[in-house]
């Protein structure tokens, strides 16, 4: 079942950056992403340096709807977390529903500090996110959209 869109409000936003935040400095990472699950960056906070965050946070998608799908062959029903170690730098993900929070860390951390931190920070995300997807089922049901009386063919014949 397709997940319906939802607006993140601005106060829910700073709270979103506000936890990102806390997490990068508390398990001292490079960088803390929040993605959705389309690879879209929702927030991020740290030193990308000239990290292209479009194309990293696609491939944080993509590798974990592949991660996904392998588990699904094994009879998993997902794997809540993914993790990457390189030689000098590596990668944990955390799925939260139809977010990804992605901690990138060096020598400076160890990987059970990561989890230990993400965890925490991905309840209060999970938090955050549900909020907002309810504030904007109540708000679309409480508005009565100018846009309602409007059709796909309406819209496809302004471009034809």
């Amino acid at each position: 079942m397709a997940q319906l869109p939802f607006v993140i409000q601005e106060q829910q936003f700073q709270r979103l950056k506000s936890v990102i935040g806390r997490l990068c400095v508390e398990c001292a990472a490079r960088v803390v992403f929040l993605v959705d699950r389309d690879g879209q960056t929702i927030a991020f906070h740290g030193d990308i340096g000239d990290m292209d965050m479009t194309s990293f946070s696609s491939l944080a998608a993509g590798n974990v709807a592949a991660t996904s799908s392998m588990a699904k062959l094994i009879g998993e029903d997902v794997f809540p977390s993914v993790v990457h170690e390189g030689e000098r730098e590596s990668i944990f993900i955390s799925v939260i529903g139809r977010s990804l929070l992605v901690v990138v860390f060096d020598e400076r951390s160890t990987l059970g500090l990561v989890k230990i931190r993400a965890k925490k920070a991905s309840h209060e995300v999970a938090a955050i996110l549900d909020e907002a997807v309810e504030d904007s089922k109540s708000f679309s049901l409480s508005q009565d959209s100018v846009f309602a009386d409007i059709s796909d063919d309406d819209i496809d014949s302004l471009f034809s």
